[in-house]
């Protein structure tokens, strides 16, 4: 994986870069589509393509337990698997053996637990996590790290950042036997801690890797403070790598991280929000279940181009949801990526034009009128 910084705000950390993949190329500011089961819920990968996306997300825990590797092998990974021949990453499985798993341990070795689907008994070290994802071959793999809920204790927060900078230098020794087509990037943790931040950031920068992320981020805390961490830690990571914030988040967050120097982000927000009826437009998230929309003959978002708005009045799309028709979940997702994917464009072109401070405050005042 090679990464190439193409231009740069000269009023915030805002900027944009390329990214290369065995699987093609990514711009960034990039937003990737959360696909977990290997699918982006209700879309078909031609649909994600007409919408933009450039890289999905897919999950090891969940695609480890079903349909297992000696499935996803016979394909030679992920993208024959599921027909979509551009890039994919894949988180590790550390959170949702944290947030998933009936019942779980963690150890020095890794994390023991029993599945959520049938209770049977499984083992992920660092190691296992690394060969998961080389037979998945996805193209941008992340290090195995500890989830901490919040609030945490600093102790346990202290813990944690340590036990993770030990599994991500086992993670790299792993990915050094492979045939490294497949980048690692290591994952910062750290609770709402600064000092924690800045010595989780420097002890995973120090094993250099093509990429970092930022976990831990966007699980309950106040707006401010996750942006206060976002702040404290993006800076402390190698300029010339990709740095990613995992989990995260609204249109609003997108804007604000990326103007302190984010370059990569996935969310299951547009996707989940589209199956419970949130659309989100231009001029900010709208319910498509209101009785303002019963009749309402134009689109969800006049100035959207997606799909859904080129063919679909806001009347239509309100009864397929009331009515619970299963078309009601891939409308309002193809809406709903659609509209990330096109701010995250847009955010590009202004980056490159050095018009950023005036997109985030336009992008402000529509959301007030």
């Amino acid at each position: 994986m090679q990464f190439n910084i193409t231009a740069k705000s000269k009023t915030t950390s805002a900027r944009t870069g390329i990214i290369e993949t065995c699987h093609g190329r990514i711009e960034t500011p990039v937003f990737m589509p959360v696909g977990t089961l290997a699918t982006v819920k209700s879309l078909t990968p031609e649909d994600l393509a007409e919408c933009g996306a450039q890289i999905i997300l897919g999950n090891t825990y969940h695609l480890y337990l079903r349909p297992g590797c000696e499935v996803i092998e016979k394909f030679s990974g992920l993208h024959k698997f599921m027909n979509w021949n551009q890039p994919i990453l894949t988180d590790s499985g550390g959170f949702q053996i944290f947030s998933l798993a009936r019942l779980s341990n963690i150890t020095e070795q890794g994390y023991s637990f029993q599945s959520h689907i049938d209770g049977s008994t499984h083992m992920l070290t660092p190691e296992k996590a690394v060969e998961i994802q080389t037979c998945l071959n996805s193209d941008i793999m992340m290090c195995l790290d500890q989830c901490i809920a919040y609030p945490a204790e600093k102790d346990e927060a202290e813990k944690a950042i340590e036990l993770t900078a030990r599994w991500a230098g086992r993670c790299k020794q792993a990915w050094m036997k492979t045939t490294r087509e497949n980048a690692l990037f290591g994952i910062v943790q750290g609770g709402m801690f600064k000092k924690l931040r800045e010595i989780s950031a420097e002890s995973i920068a120090e094993l250099d890797f093509p990429g970092y992320a930022i976990g831990g981020l966007s699980v309950g805390e106040p707006k401010n403070l996750m942006l206060e961490m976002a702040d404290i830690t993006l800076p402390l990571l190698p300029y010339e790598a990709p740095k990613y914030i995992m989990g995260v988040g609204t249109p609003e967050d997108l804007v604000e991280l990326v103007s302190l120097g984010a370059d990569m982000f996935d969310c299951v927000m547009p996707t989940r929000n589209a199956r419970n009826g949130q659309l989100f437009t231009s001029h900010g998230s709208i319910n498509i279940c209101n009785a303002r929309y019963r009749a309402e003959t134009g689109p969800a978002d006049p100035n959207c181009g997606c799909y859904t708005c080129r063919n679909y009045s806001s009347a239509y799309l309100r009864h397929l949801y009331m009515t619970r028709e299963l078309l009601a979940y891939r409308l309002n997702t193809i809406h709903n990526i659609h509209y990330y994917l096109t701010l995250m464009k847009d955010i590009r072109s202004a980056v490159k034009n050095d018009t950023f401070h005036e997109f985030k405050k336009d992008f402000y005042q529509k959301r007030q009128n």
